[in-house]
């Protein structure tokens, strides 16, 4: 059975995982580095340990972004609980509506202390700080992938260029043993043919010069061959290395659209909330506080949110979501052009704005 998600679990998993993975990819990323000096040597003994720690830094950097990915989808989900709890306050309950009948003042405090009972405010400024230090880990993940598969890439491209002239030096020399095979052979069917004993005697001689410098070449050839052979499971090996960067720096971007976007949501139901006439409704929200979702605080500070602009780009981000982690794909999806926060269902008494400074 699945156990029941907890935000502050996840992302300490995820910061302890991702911290294990920093010095793992420097590892990995010096040691291509090194093998791209051309006097590395790395013998079957060193692959097998550097295999085993190639894929295991490719099969973590894989689980930290699925836990990513949980817990950005985690939040999404609270989320949708906060605002189908603000949604429940726009109006008015049975009991309270009874009340009204008698004393429209007693219905409306009464509908104050059911709103200041559930601090949904208190909640969202909890998702914000949830969002600024989520954004924060998958940034500085993005950035560490990014960096590292650059390093690795360029080594990369290097240790690719040296096997491919490696590959072109074995085709030179598998070319040169048949021409010096072709003449021994040659050489040694005019013996016995042609001219004197002495005249044989220096075709034998020719015969076996031919022969040891196809040797000789056909040894350096062996070696080269196996080089090659040694260089093409490295390269494997990086190959594999570098398209899990990439792939987590990609996977890292998706996640990060998705949180900004999400932040903006939640700031608009924030918005929301903060027009009820309520002490201790509203709680300070900045770019100093919150550095690492800066954009969209900027824009909330700026009072430049619009919930029709970002219906959009939300579903266009959780579309994109859903595909690259379809194991989180909730089913909390907004409705086909319904709004994302309907300022329609808020009570005309709850409309007076507060400052949100």
């Amino acid at each position: 059975m699945r156990k029941p998600f907890s935000f502050d679990m996840q992302y300490e998993a995820a910061l302890a995982l991702a911290e294990e993975l920093r010095p793992e990819a420097k590892l990995c990323a010096d040691f291509i580095a090194e093998f791209a000096r051309d006097n590395a040597q790395a013998d079957d003994d060193r692959f097998l340990t550097e295999n085993g720690r190639f894929q295991g830094f490719v099969s973590n950097g894989a689980n930290l972004t699925d836990i990513l990915a949980e817990l950005v989808s985690g939040l999404d989900a609270m989320t949708v609980k906060v605002s189908a709890d603000l949604d429940s306050f726009r109006g008015l309950t049975a009991g309270e509506r009874l009340i009204g009948k008698i004393s429209r003042q007693r219905m409306w405090r009464r509908h104050s202390a059911r709103v200041r009972a559930a601090p949904v405010v208190q909640r969202l400024a909890d998702l914000l700080s949830k969002s600024n230090s989520l954004a924060g880990l998958i940034e500085k993940h993005r950035v560490m992938a990014m960096e590292a598969h650059k390093s690795a890439e360029q080594k990369l491209v290097d240790i690719v260029d040296h096997r491919r002239r490696l590959v072109d030096e074995i085709d030179i020399a598998r070319m040169r043993i048949r021409e010096l095979n072709a003449k021994a052979l040659t050489t040694q069917g005019r013996i016995g043919v042609y001219g004197n004993r002495a005249e044989w005697d220096r075709m034998e001689e020719e015969r076996r010069v031919l022969k040891a410098e196809a040797d000789d070449i056909s040894e350096n050839e062996k070696r080269m061959r196996d080089d090659s052979q040694r260089r093409e499971r490295f390269i494997g090996l990086f190959e594999m290395f570098v398209d899990g960067l990439n792939r987590q720096a990609g996977l890292c971007n998706a996640l990060i659209r998705k949180v900004m976007i999400d932040t903006e949501e939640r700031l608009l139901i924030y918005i929301a909330q903060v027009d009820t006439d309520v002490p201790g409704s509203k709680v300070r929200i900045s770019t100093e506080i919150y550095p690492d979702i800066a954009g969209p605080i900027s824009l909330f500070e700026r009072d430049m949110l619009v919930p029709q602009e970002l219906e959009m780009r939300k579903r266009d981000a959780d579309a994109n979501f859903h595909k690259r982690f379809p194991a989180f794909a909730g089913d909390h999806d907004v409705e086909e052009g319904a709004p994302l926060i309907d300022f329609t269902k808020i009570s005309s008494r709850l409309r007076i704005r507060l400052p949100h400074r």
